[in-house]
């Protein structure tokens, strides 16, 4: 499918389907999928929707969505290996999105063989579009965005609390949003050097690992491995740049910490 058409897709099914329940929801409208993991309505039909655009567009792909995973976690198991796959995520910060705070976004990402090469992030509250592609850089609104410099010190750092030391000197520590769709661009437009994640799934990670990876930064497991379909590792690491990345990886994953945060997907 066109760039274009992915992108008037994307806008066009978050206009119908997500932002008139923006701070509309009724309660037989939102459901917990796990304790404190939310999925609405707006998820739901703006997932299905994408699918079956998708489908029809690239009838050879598969097509795979958060919730339709969360149905079918077996559906993951051939993203790592697919020669073209599309990957959705609906709403990206549903919590935020049912509480009524604007910060969250609709994801689409494409990949070849488990590796990124297109990629959407649409906050349509904020009204941006970032769109990613491998070796074409990124553009915002449609205007390209300029490589991101070395981030100077100290680092400004989005982590779990686990990893929020307050002793912690050349770090800046913070909440991440709840939301990649809004953590990711954070990084791309230099207003963070540093994301730290637990959680891994691929329609949370891979658009902004493409986005960030565009603008010099790197996204790798703790380790070095790079962030991709299929893998998983103790902690994921987000940078501006390699450097920072290292001094992230280097400075927040200590012996400690490992010791009490065992690896999980």
């Amino acid at each position: 499918m066109l760039t274009a058409s992915v992108t008037d897709a994307i806008v066009d099914v978050s206009a119908r389907l997500v932002v008139p329940r923006f701070r509309t929801l009724k309660v037989d409208q939102i459901e917990q999928k796990h304790p404190g993991d939310l999925v609405t309505v707006a998820d739901k039909e703006a997932e299905a929707e994408l699918t079956e655009i998708f489908r029809a567009g690239d009838p050879d792909a598969l097509v795979l969505g958060e919730e339709a995973v969360f149905a079918d976690p077996s559906l993951l198991d051939g993203l790592p290996t697919a020669e073209h796959a599309w990957v959705i995520d609906p709403v990206d910060g549903t919590n935020n999105f049912a509480r009524g705070s604007a910060d969250f976004g609709v994801m689409v990402v494409e990949c070849r063989r488990g590796d990124p090469v297109r990629s959407w992030i649409w906050q349509p509250i904020h009204d941006r579009m970032f769109i990613a592609e491998a070796g074409g850089g990124v553009t915002l609104n449609g205007e390209a965005l300029a490589p991101l410099p070395e981030p100077g010190r100290p680092l400004r750092a989005a982590a779990p609390k686990s990893l929020r030391h307050n002793d912690l000197s050349g770090f800046l520590l913070r909440p991440t949003a709840r939301s990649c769709a809004i953590d990711y661009p954070h990084v791309a437009l230099g207003e963070l050097d540093v994301l730290c994640y637990r959680s891994q799934n691929p329609w949370d990670h891979l658009p902004g690992a493409l986005l960030v990876s565009e603008l010099g930064g790197r996204a790798a497991l703790h380790g070095g491995d790079a962030y991709r379909a299929g893998r998983h590792g103790v902690l994921l690491l987000v940078a501006g740049s390699p450097d920072a990345w290292q001094a992230a990886d280097d400075a927040l994953v200590t012996p400690d910490w490992l010791n009490g945060h065992p690896r999980r997907v």
